[in-house]
């Protein structure tokens, strides 16, 4: 894992590029951030372009990075336009299901690429499950298949409790967002990973329950 090629230089860099300008143009950051009231006004280019602006410095470069370790698998195995379908598919899903949660917040916002990072990060893992991820202030590799099930558990939890500033959601969304692009692009993987693309679809399940349930 972590390769650049052309096209993850070109992400990265629209990223680092609409980002900066943000940090420097509150106007800018104002005009193209995710905010409900304004998508419902009709503004939906937030739905895009706020996948593309961030917070913080630090914010961008997790974001990158992360980016930077997982597209190389999608890329290697999927190509380069699929990789570009799957990115921008998981930032608006992941939007899109902020939205729904939020429809009636009028002035929730949010910005950051963490959709579309967790699409891809989750279309590497689904395509690559047998790889082994290391984290930060853990000694043993953890399976990829486990850290990508307990992620969007930890986000359905974060998506009920609601006490943080993380968009939860989104992530949730995106994730979904690279584990359907996936399937549908690769459909062999329902016969060759068919028990892991079980095991991937329980976090969705529960969501899909939970809000029918009224419990989300």
């Amino acid at each position: 894992m972590g390769d650049l090629n052309l096209i993850t230089v070109v992400v990265i860099g629209i990223n680092v590029l609409i980002s900066m300008k943000g940090f420097n143009d509150y106007s800018f950051f104002e005009k193209y951030k995710f905010n409900t009231g304004a998508v419902r006004r009709g503004e939906q280019i937030r739905i895009l372009s706020s996948g593309f602006l961030h917070v913080s410095t630090s914010h961008l470069f997790f974001n990158m990075l992360t980016l930077y370790f997982f597209a190389p698998i999608v890329i290697s195995l999927l190509g380069n336009w699929e990789f570009v379908v799957i990115y921008l598919g998981s930032l608006i899903l992941g939007n899109l299901l902020s939205y729904y949660f939020h429809k009636d917040e009028y002035h929730y916002t949010a910005v950051g690429a963490s959709g579309a990072v967790s699409g891809i990060l989750y279309s590497a893992i689904l395509l690559n499950p047998d790889m082994s991820l290391y984290m930060f202030f853990i000694p043993v590799p953890i399976p990829a298949y486990i850290f990508g099930i307990g992620y969007l558990l930890y986000s359905i939890y974060g998506m009920r409790a609601n006490n943080d500033n993380i968009g939860h959601d989104a992530h949730f969304g995106g994730a979904v967002g690279g584990y359907v692009i996936t399937l549908l692009m690769a459909p062999v993987l329902l016969q060759i990973n068919t028990l892991m693309v079980g095991l991937l679809a329980i976090p969705i399940v529960i969501l899909f329950i939970l809000n029918k349930t009224g419990k989300l």
